[in-house]
């Protein structure tokens, strides 16, 4: 007895990590919008910073994140026990906010004149030589900007993942959303270690010989590029993401998209996230109309 108690014990741990896999595999799918925009972010946080420090800004924001994390992820359990039925509006307001954050990049893209950018880029380079600024304050802020930021992005990520846990046994719950805040955490400022050192490592090769050299050319001038396709990659899954949470809980919505599919079965594989990515931008262009009437209303200039 004692023998088939321990193998049927195996089974169901067996059984309840395999839950817990599958269940992870879907909440990362879910925070895809999230973690894409979460990279493109963190990494260009630390523009600006001394090739020295860079590694030990990223390594501060990582502990802050954790942190953040580990406030959130208990109170999602708590909401998971005392207030379910909170899950679904907190999803549909976390799915909002993506689709509002990617019609603002937009925004900012088509209102912002790239001389605008550029100007800013360089009174920042022209700050960070001035002997008379205080570089190690100007880090701090740096750091605590970039874990409020953080907070906002593990907040979406930790309801989002809620969302997909919300209706298994508490256990599992307590597993996949560990699971989802750490392996975040550690592959979000791990890749952003990594993008940050591009350009070191790309200059690093050019002294070499003649294959390492090209290499390392290519890696610098590729480098602005990665940056520039995970901001466009990360946008578009903000959309797909945020704008497949409110069709998927918005029943007229989500009927509309599955009678089409039924109708073009030939493009049933591609109308579901052109639903999607056309809710999401609709959402967020509401959603944005609504905040810069409200900013303007208040005499505050909008943010883009």
């Amino acid at each position: 007895m004692a023998g088939a108690s321990l193998f049927t014990l195996l089974d169901d741990i067996a059984t309840l990590l395999d839950d817990v896999a599958v269940l992870t595999k879907v909440a990362a799918k879910k925070t895809a919008g999230v973690l894409g925009d979460d990279l493109a972010l963190n990494a260009q946080q630390v523009t600006g910073v001394s090739a020295d420090r860079e590694l030990p800004v990223v390594w501060a924001v990582a502990k802050g994140s954790l942190l953040n994390k580990a406030v959130l992820v208990p109170a999602a359990l708590a909401i998971s026990v005392w207030l379910p039925w909170a899950i679904t509006p907190l999803m549909m307001i976390g799915g909002t906010f993506l689709c509002f954050e990617g019609v603002e990049k937009l925004a900012h893209k088509f209102l912002h004149s790239p001389e605008e950018d550029e100007q800013r880029h360089a009174d920042r380079t022209r700050a960070l030589a001035d002997e008379s600024v205080d570089v190690v304050a100007l880090e701090k802020d740096k750091i605590k900007g970039a874990i409020r930021t953080d907070f906002i992005l593990s907040a979406e990520i930790i309801v989002l993942s809620l969302g997909v846990v919300g209706n298994v046994p508490f256990a599992q719950q307590v597993v996949v959303l560990v699971a989802i805040a750490l392996g975040m955490t550690i592959g979000v400022y791990g890749v952003v270690a990594g993008i940050v050192k591009l350009d070191d490592l790309g200059v690093y090769l050019t002294t070499k010989s003649a294959p390492l050299a090209a290499i390392g050319r290519g890696i610098v001038a590729g480098a602005p590029w990665l940056m520039k396709f995970l901001s466009v990659v990360g946008t578009l899954a903000m959309f797909l993401v945020g704008g497949g949470i409110l069709v998927h809980n918005t029943p007229f919505l989500h009927h509309a998209v599955t009678d089409l599919s039924e109708k073009l079965p030939s493009l049933a594989w591609l109308l579901p996230s052109v639903g999607n990515l056309l809710v999401g931008l609709v959402a967020g262009a509401v959603v944005l109309a609504a905040v810069t009437l409200f900013q303007k209303l208040r005499g505050n200039k909008p943010a883009h």
